[in-house]
């Protein structure tokens, strides 16, 4: 009798990390100059293939990033729009239909300045995206970025 082995990553995660590892191909293959141009069309166009919802939530973070925090640069990261400042990811997207989740995510790495004590929050389920959200983001990006 053979005994499965449990799944341990659902497909997927299996998915985004090979997205990742094309990704880090691309970026190797890709000159100084174009890299920048090029990842921010990656972005743009990985806003392009979201599901109706996640998409208007993608575009206006994408813009508010843009506004709000001229210092990151756009990329893709496991597949998901993504943030960064000198190559390091900040903060990221993550549409609710890529992991089949209920909600989509803005999520923070290690890199944003968003200490707070002993706790603080890495991580925001998005719904829709309103006046108020609109603001509480700004606040969120202008801090990570410090």
């Amino acid at each position: 009798m053979s005994e499965r082995t449990p799944q341990v990553f659902t497909d997927e995660e299996r998915a985004a990390m090979k997205e990742r590892a094309a990704e880090q191909k691309a970026e190797g293959r890709r000159g100084a100059r174009s890299a920048k141009a090029d990842a921010e069309s990656d972005v743009l166009a990985k806003i392009a293939e979201m599901t109706p919802s996640d998409r208007a939530m993608a575009e206006r973070l994408h813009a508010l990033i843009k506004a709000s925090a001229p210092t990151l640069s756009p990329k893709l990261w496991y597949g998901m729009p993504a943030y960064a400042k000198d190559g390091k990811v900040v903060c990221f997207f993550q549409s609710a239909h890529k992991f089949k989740t209920r909600y989509a995510t803005l999520g923070f790495s290690d890199e944003a300045k968003l200490d707070d004590g002993a706790l603080w929050p890495t991580a925001f389920a998005l719904t829709e995206w309103t006046v108020d959200v609109e603001a509480a983001v700004a606040l969120l990006v202008r801090k990570a970025v410090g």
